[in-house]
C-alpha cells in the first residue's frame, strides 16, 4: 500500500517545524544547487538595480543558487524589520507569480511576520476589503499600476501603513514615481533590500527565525470568493510544514519506488499558477524548496510555449483549465504542421484507449507506436522534451483529458485540496494512477465521509458501500485553526462527531466524494453547488462541465438547473466565432449529444445557450483560480437562461 511506504520514508525536510527552518535546511544541504530561475527582459527589477542579483540576458533564463537566495532572503528580512515589521505583523503581497514573490514570502516568515495574499487582478473594492480585513503593517505591490490601485483606496482605510514597497523600478517621469518621491514611506523593494544590507546582523536574523513556534501564524490566505467576500484562512507554520511532509511522502524519491517520476533535487519546476493561491505556494514553492528543486518562473501565459523550450521543466503544477488550454494548443499546432486535425483526433483516441487498457493488445501497441511517432513526440518536444510529471489541482479534471495526456506519455495526476487544509488532502501517486479519481488521502491525515447528506447521484461501474458517498471530513496537522476575525465561520466549518473527545474536530470540506473499494477518492460535487432540480433530483455540475470542455468545440461550459425542471448549459464555443453560427452550434450540439449518452436521464442537458464572451477573471465570471462564479454567471445571463426554460 502506498501509504504504508510513505510512513516508512525518511527525508531531511521532515525535521523542520517552521518554513524558515525548512528553507535554510535545504540551503545548507544544497548551497550551490539552483533554487530559482528567472527570465531577462521581462521586468525592470528593482532588486537588480540594488545589486541583489544580476540581470538575466534578455529572453533567456538565469539561475540563482540556494546559497545566494538565502543571503537575499535574510537581508530582505532585516529590511522588513528596519521598516517597522515586527513579529506577528502582516505583510500584504499583491503581485503576479515571479521570483521576488517567493523571496519576500520567505523573508517575511524569517522576520516572524505573517504573509497576507492579494490577487493582482483584484478590483479596487476587493483591494480595499482585503486590506481592511488584515490591516497589514506594510504592503508590497508589483508595479506602478498596482501602486496606483493601492493609493486609490488608501484614504478609505481606517489605519495607515508603515510602508509601501514596489517590486519593479518606478519609471522616471511617471505619476507613481512622483508619488514615491513625495512620500518617505513609499519605496522600491530594491531600497528595502539596501536598508536590510545596512542593518544586517546575522545573529539577530537567526534569533527572529528561532523564535518562531510551529503554531505561530504564518499566513492569511484569502479564498477566491466564488459566492461572496473572501475569507482569510489562518495557516500556521505547522499547517504548512505538515502538508510539505505529506506531499514529499507522496511525490518524493522513496526507496520503494522502482518506476514513475518523483520530485527531488534534480527537479526543474515551471511555476505558472498564482502564488496567491495556496496550491502553487505549497506544491510549486514550499514542496520544491523541501526537495532542493529549481523553480523557474514563467514570464506570462502568452510566452508559455517559449518558456517550456527555455526551461525544459521536469514538473509543472496547474489547474484543469491550464491543461485544457495546453491540449487546445497541441491541436492548433498540429493543424499548422504536417499533422492535420483528423490525424490528431485519431491520435488522441488511441492515447485514451492505450492508457485505459489494462493490458494493451499487440495491435493497440503497434497503433500507439505509430501515433507516438507522428504526434506524441512532437507534443512532448513542445513542452521542453523533459516533462515527467504534471500535477492538477484546484478544480475537477476531466477523466478523458487525463487519460489522453497519460496515453501520450505525459504523466498527469489529479489531486484534491482546499485552502483550509494548506491545501493538499489527496493525490494520485505517479506510479499508481487511477484516472477519474483524486487519489488516496495523504499520509498523516484522517478522513471520514458523512453519508447523512443528500447525495442521490448516479451509481457507476464500481460498487460502493452504503457509507462511501457523502461530504468529505478531514482532520490532521495541516488543517487550519480557523478564519481570521470570524469565529462564527470557524465554528460552522468544523463538526464534532464525538463530543466526549476534545480532539474530535473535523473540517467540513463542503465537497461530496465517493470512496472506491481501492481506497481512492472520487470527487462528485461541491455541496453548495449541487443542483437540485424542481423534480427533486440532484445533479453534480462539475463532471458534466468537464466532459463538455474535453470536446474541441467547447471552450467553456457552465451547467445550470437549480430549481428548474431539467439541466441546461451555457457554452462558450471554441474557434473563430465569426464563422457560420449554424456550423458552430452543430459542433457543440454534437458534443452535448456525446456527453448526454453517458449520463442518467435526469442529468442530461435539455437546452443549450451559446454565448460569445469568454468567462474571465476580468469580467468577474471566473475567480482568480479559474473557477466559475456561478451567481455572477446566473445574473449576467439571466434573460438568456429564462428564455431556455420558457421555450422548453
Amino acid at each position: 500500500m502506498t501509504r504504508h511506504h510513505e510512513l516508512d520514508f525518511e527525508h531531511p525536510a521532515f525535521a523542520a517545524d517552521t518554513i524558515p527552518e525548512l528553507f535554510y535546511s535545504t540551503a545548507n544541504r544544497h548551497p550551490e544547487r539552483p533554487a530559482q530561475s528567472y527570465k531577462g527582459g521581462v521586468y525592470e527589477r528593482s532588486l537588480v538595480e540594488a545589486g541583489a542579483f544580476p540581470a538575466a540576458p534578455p529572453g533567456e533564463y538565469a539561475d540563482l543558487s540556494y546559497s545566494d537566495l538565502a543571503a537575499i532572503v535574510r537581508r530582505l528580512a532585516a529590511g522588513l524589520r528596519a521598516c517597522g515589521l515586527d513579529a506577528g505583523d502582516r505583510l500584504a503581497i499583491a503581485s503576479h507569480t515571479r521570483m521576488e514573490w517567493t523571496q519576500l514570502d520567505l523573508a517575511t516568515l524569517t522576520a516572524g511576520g505573517v504573509v497576507s495574499t492579494i490577487y493582482p487582478s483584484s478590483t479596487e473594492p476587493r483591494f480595499e476589503y482585503l486590506l481592511s480585513d488584515c490591516e497589514p503593517t506594510g504592503v508590497v505591490v508589483e508595479n506602478a499600476e498596482l501602486l496606483r490601485r493601492l493609493l486609490a483606496v488608501e484614504d478609505s482605510l481606517d489605519f495607515a501603513f508603515d510602508f509601501i514597497a514596489v517590486i519593479d523600478s518606478l519609471p522616471d517621469g511617471s505619476g507613481m514615481a512622483a508619488a514615491a518621491r513625495d512620500r518617505d514611506d513609499i519605496f522600491t523593494v530594491g531600497t528595502l533590500y539596501q536598508r536590510g544590507v545596512a542593518a544586517f546582523d546575522a545573529e539577530r536574523v537567526d534569533s527572529w527565525a528561532a523564535a518562531i513556534k510551529p503554531d505561530t501564524l504564518a499566513s492569511l490566505v484569502y479564498t477566491s470568493g466564488t459566492t461572496g467576500q473572501p475569507q482569510g484562512v489562518r495557516l500556521t507554520h505547522r499547517n504548512l510544514t505538515s502538508n510539505v511532509d505529506q506531499t514529499v511522502r507522496r511525490f518524493g524519491p522513496r526507496p520503494d519506488r522502482t518506476a514513475g517520476p518523483w520530485i527531488d533535487h534534480t527537479t526543474r519546476h515551471l511555476s505558472v499558477l498564482p502564488l496567491a493561491h495556496v496550491f502553487e505556494r505549497l506544491a510549486g514553492s514550499f514542496l520544491m524548496i523541501a526537495a532542493g528543486a529549481t523553480v523557474a518562473y514563467a514570464a506570462s501565459t502568452e510566452a508559455l510555449a517559449e518558456d517550456f523550450q527555455l526551461v525544459e521543466p521536469t514538473v509543472i503544477t496547474g489547474v484543469p483549465r491550464l491543461y485544457q488550454q495546453l491540449f487546445e494548443r497541441f491541436e492548433a499546432t498540429a493543424s499548422e504542421s504536417t499533422v492535420d486535425k483528423p490525424v490528431f483526433g485519431w491520435a488522441t483516441r488511441v492515447a485514451e484507449q492505450y492508457h485505459r487498457a489494462e493490458t494493451p493488445s499487440r495491435r493497440l501497441r503497434a497503433t500507439h507506436a505509430v501515433a507516438d511517432r507522428l504526434v506524441y513526440k512532437q507534443i512532448r518536444a513542445g513542452l521542453g522534451g523533459q516533462l515527467e510529471l504534471c500535477i492538477s489541482g484546484g478544480d475537477s479534471l476531466s477523466a478523458e483529458l487525463c487519460a489522453i495526456f497519460n496515453g501520450m506519455g505525459i504523466r498527469l495526476v489529479e489531486g484534491y485540496g482546499l485552502t483550509e487544509a494548506a491545501p493538499v488532502v489527496s493525490a494520485n501517486p505517479p506510479e499508481d494512477l487511477q484516472v477519474g479519481t483524486i487519489g488516496p488521502p495523504l499520509s498523516g491525515l484522517d478522513i471520514r465521509i458523512d453519508a447523512d447528506v443528500d447525495t442521490a447521484f448516479t451509481a457507476d461501474e464500481e460498487p460502493l458501500d452504503a457509507d462511501a458517498v457523502g461530504e468529505l471530513l478531514v482532520r490532521g496537522p495541516n488543517v487550519t485553526p480557523g478564519y481570521w476575525n470570524d469565529s462564527e465561520a470557524t465554528d460552522a466549518a468544523f463538526v464534532r462527531l464525538d463530543e466526549e473527545t476534545s480532539e474530535d474536530r473535523w473540517l467540513r470540506t463542503g465537497d461530496i466524494v465517493a470512496r472506491r473499494p481501492s481506497g481512492y477518492l472520487q470527487f462528485r460535487a461541491r455541496r453548495t453547488e449541487v443542483l437540485v432540480l424542481s423534480t427533486g433530483k440532484n445533479v453534480a455540475p462539475a463532471p458534466i462541465e468537464d466532459a463538455l470542455e474535453a470536446h474541441s468545440s467547447v471552450d467553456q461550459a457552465v451547467i445550470i438547473g437549480d430549481s428548474r425542471p431539467f439541466v441546461a448549459a451555457v457554452v462558450v464555443p471554441t474557434g473563430d466565432r465569426s464563422s457560420s453560427g449554424e456550423t458552430i452550434r452543430a459542433r457543440v450540439e454534437e458534443a452535448v449529444e456525446g456527453v448526454n449518452a453517458s449520463l442518467e436521464p435526469h442529468e442530461r442537458i435539455g437546452a443549450l445557450r451559446l454565448v460569445d464572451d469568454s468567462l474571465t477573471v476580468e469580467n468577474g465570471l471566473l475567480t482568480p483560480t479559474m473557477k466559475p462564479r456561478r451567481p455572477a454567471i446566473a445574473e449576467r445571463y439571466a434573460s438568456e437562461i429564462d428564455a431556455l426554460y420558457d421555450t422548453n
